[in-house]
């Protein structure tokens, strides 16, 4: 019988000291993977969807909480701001603005968010159309990949809106207008995936102008741009579809709207080493009824805050396998004094002191690579029950089938210690008196 056989004999001979060995060490080892793998695609989430936004303008409130529901759509707005407010970032040839997007938040469809906002997103997240195309009309929208397959949602397909962000039959807006699906984005891994795209115009016709001409008008609209003719308002025959701002609106700018509101502007710099672009937020901030956040900065606070319970849930952890080895160790040490006999009988067949070495270091060895086998097992399994309750309430995708090289560095040292665990009962079996321990039977 070879030495990693008797090793694992000797093992389960008491499988209660193994059994509180193997889940001490894996409770450590998985509660470490669990914060690697979470912190890993979080960060990963959070830089993703930067999307080289360098300042986002909204409405006075938690620069946090702006960023959040305007960049990651995980929080509530702050508030809307007036396009009379906003005038002079949304206004062409600013020089330093490159890009201006509006967003306009508040409504959803099934949990997924409904953003009113133009074109100009898709190149912030490089998104490109996978089907159909971009919405170009009022009540058309355009849908992220995640929507598209988890809703069964594709082109051609109309839906009501919901106000809010929950998910609650009484706030759909059954008495206006239906929007209607005509294209799916590429999937991209970003935020966008989440999201439904329209105007901005679409957002104030479903809360201003409800009523049943909407369906009609949006239909009527979709038609005229396919046959290339023009769109006319107003006219005697149609008496049921009210006149609505939005139909007009498809050809005029947002700018020309100024009593109307929007949730909040991403901006891009067209250089970011211009001092003017880096003083802008204070700018805003001190002289005007408006709130501008930095991105990177508000994601560094929200990290410092998220550091300090994933330091206190790391250093339990580590106390946990310490404690874990310490099991370890007190085990192995035990076992040897119901093994002396044993031991000496195989010194004299003819086992030598480093072979018992060995075997004994071979036990703490095997009690680490199984406590690590199942702590790896807890962590993505916790993880994929932790990925969809995340995916259902804030649609974000995680996944506990993705492995990271740290988990390597974490079976060094589960080894580590379970060597270090056993080395001093090892050392301990080596020296095995065998005339005294056969004497004393």
């Amino acid at each position: 019988m070879n030495l990693l056989s008797l090793s694992w004999k000797n093992l389960v001979n008491k499988p209660l000291s193994m059994l509180l060995s193997l889940v001490l060490f894996a409770l450590g080892v998985g509660l470490i993977s669990l914060l690697f793998l979470l912190n890993q695609q979080l960060q990963d989430k959070f830089e993703k969807n930067l999307a080289g936004i360098d300042l986002v303008v909204g409405a006075k409130g938690s620069p946090l909480q702006l960023i959040l529901s305007s960049m990651y759509h995980i929080d509530a707005p702050t508030g809307n701001i007036s396009i009379q407010e906003a005038m002079p970032f949304l206004r062409p040839g600013h020089p330093l603005i490159q890009t201006a997007v509006p967003l306009s938040l508040g409504d959803s469809h099934k949990g997924y968010r409904i953003v009113g906002t133009t074109p100009d997103i898709l190149g912030l997240y490089e998104a490109e159309t996978g089907e159909g195309r971009v919405w170009n009309a009022t009540m058309e929208t355009t849908i992220g990949a995640a929507v598209a397959e988890d809703l069964k949602l594709k082109v051609g397909d109309s839906f009501h809106s919901s106000h809010g962000f929950v998910q609650d039959e009484n706030l759909v807006h059954d008495d206006a207008g239906a929007f209607k699906v005509v294209g799916i984005l590429k999937p991209n891994g970003s935020v966008i995936d989440q999201l439904i795209l329209t105007n901005n115009q679409s957002i104030w016709a479903v809360h201003e102008h409800g009523g049943a001409g909407h369906d009609d008008e949006a239909e009527e609209t979709e038609h005229q741009h396919e046959e290339g003719a023009p769109h006319e308002h107003g006219e005697a025959e149609e008496p049921a579809a009210p006149s609505h701002e939005e139909g007009s609106a498809l050809d005029k700018p947002l700018l020309d709207y100024p009593e109307k509101e929007i949730t909040s502007i991403l901006i891009k710099f067209k250089s970011r080493t211009n001092y003017q672009a880096l003083n802008m937020q204070r700018g805003i901030n001190e002289n005007t009824d408006l709130q501008a956040a930095t991105p990177a900065i508000e994601i560094n606070r929200l990290y410092a805050l998220l550091g300090t319970g994933t330091k206190a849930l790391r250093w339990l952890a580590i106390i946990i396998v310490v404690v874990s080895g310490l099991s370890i160790f007190i085990s192995l040490y035990s076992s040897l004094r119901d093994r002396r006999y044993e031991l000496a009988l195989m010194r004299v067949m003819g086992a030598s002191p480093a072979r018992l070495f060995v075997l004994i270091i071979l036990e703490g060895l095997l009690l680490a690579v199984l406590g690590y086998a199942l702590g790896i097992a807890l962590s993505h399994t916790g993880m994929e029950i932790l990925a969809g309750q995340m995916k259902e309430s804030y649609r974000y995708t995680f996944s506990g089938s993705v492995f990271l090289k740290e988990e390597l560095y974490l079976l060094a040292g589960a080894l580590a210690i379970g060597f270090f665990a056993a080395i001093l009962p090892a050392i301990q079996a080596s020296r095995t008196d065998i005339s005294t321990t056969l004497a004393e039977g």
